[in-house]
């Protein structure tokens, strides 16, 4: 079969497509072949050797990826050949077919095309359990999401509509507003305002009567984590999920005991290998508001695997306004 393969660190131009044996399902293992897999940030840091967890070398990139199922192992009893599956693979989706584990598989509904549930994987997974999980949010509370117009931004403003929260969308110029508010944000904030440190704080109390946000999903780190703190109501929780501005924030503990607040860190994977149950009713729910209307994925283009490289060059130069899906 075909499959990109990771033989040295490097940059996605350095990467090849080749010819490698097919693998065969273990005991508790289903075997796909992938339809659509999405190209996603996270990727680079694997390829280029900066991500926490890497897999051994040579390997092949691309995770969470779609498709049917064309071999089960004997211990499999939740799957059948030809069910149509989204898996939860941390790697191997560049490729014609694809090996994950039985109990890291959810079956997709019929309404949901391949490409649909490739493009929405990884980012509505993460704003789920940033919501649910780290977020506890609850109905009628207000979430600030940083990095709005995001794919996992986008995600958790649709979710948190969805959930019964008021959502609050920072974006990095005004003129990606349009985005947000169509994705269902019901307030918008500029986070290239001057003076960000006071300046998202007063924007962010003008749209809730001075009271603050409940709930902030962060994923862009660096100032905007420090702004974001003050712009917090009492008892507010912030969700830390990436940091795609550049730099690690550090935070003064102090100040989360004046105003009784919290942060944590969201490291969606864990779920995955710890709590699979529990991700099985994050997709659940996820599917079901999908197909209820409550939650749609983004605007997807879709690119064949030998555009792999120039996909995710697209994704680290900031270029793709779209989510991209590769489809072997």
């Amino acid at each position: 079969m075909r499959a990109v393969v990771v033989r040295e660190f490097g940059t996605p131009e350095s990467l090849s497509i080749e010819q490698v044996e097919a693998s065969e399902p273990g005991s508790d293992e289903v075997l796909v072949e992938v339809e659509a897999v999405g190209v996603n940030f996270v990727d680079l840091l694997v390829i280029g050797g900066t991500y926490q967890f890497l897999p051994p070398r040579p390997f092949t990139p691309g995770k969470l990826p779609a498709g049917r199922v064309i071999a089960i192992g004997d211990n499999v009893k939740r799957f059948a050949v030809g069910d149509r599956v989204l898996t939860t693979a941390e790697q191997g989706g560049y490729a014609e077919q694809a090996v994950a584990l039985a109990e890291h598989c959810y079956r997709i509904p019929d309404s949901m095309s391949f490409t649909d549930a490739a493009a929405m994987a990884l980012a509505f997974d993460t704003a789920w359990f940033a919501l649910h999980e780290r977020g506890r949010l609850r109905a009628g509370e207000t979430v600030l999401v940083l990095g709005a117009t995001g794919a996992v931004g986008l995600a958790a403003i649709q979710l948190a509509k969805a959930f019964g929260a008021r959502v609050i969308a920072g974006v990095s110029s005004m003129s990606k507003a349009s985005i947000v508010t169509v994705a269902g944000a019901d307030g918008v904030v500029d986070l290239s305002a001057e003076n960000l440190r006071d300046g998202l704080r007063e924007q962010v109390r003008a749209l809730t009567d001075g009271r603050g946000a409940d709930v902030v999903i962060d994923s862009l780190g660096d100032r905007f984590f420090a702004a974001a703190l003050r712009a917090m109501a009492w008892s507010g929780r912030l969700v830390v999920v990436g940091f795609a501005a550049g730099e690690i924030p550090s935070v003064k503990v102090n100040y989360l005991m004046v105003k009784n607040i919290e942060v944590s860190g969201l490291q969606v994977s864990d779920y995955r290998k710890r709590v699979p149950t529990r991700m099985r009713e994050c997709f659940e729910e996820i599917f079901a508001l999908y197909e209820q209307g409550a939650v749609r994925p983004p605007s997807v283009s879709v690119r064949p695997l030998d555009d792999f490289a120039q996909a995710l060059a697209e994704i680290r130069d900031r270029k793709s306004k779209d989510r991209i899906v590769l489809v072997p």
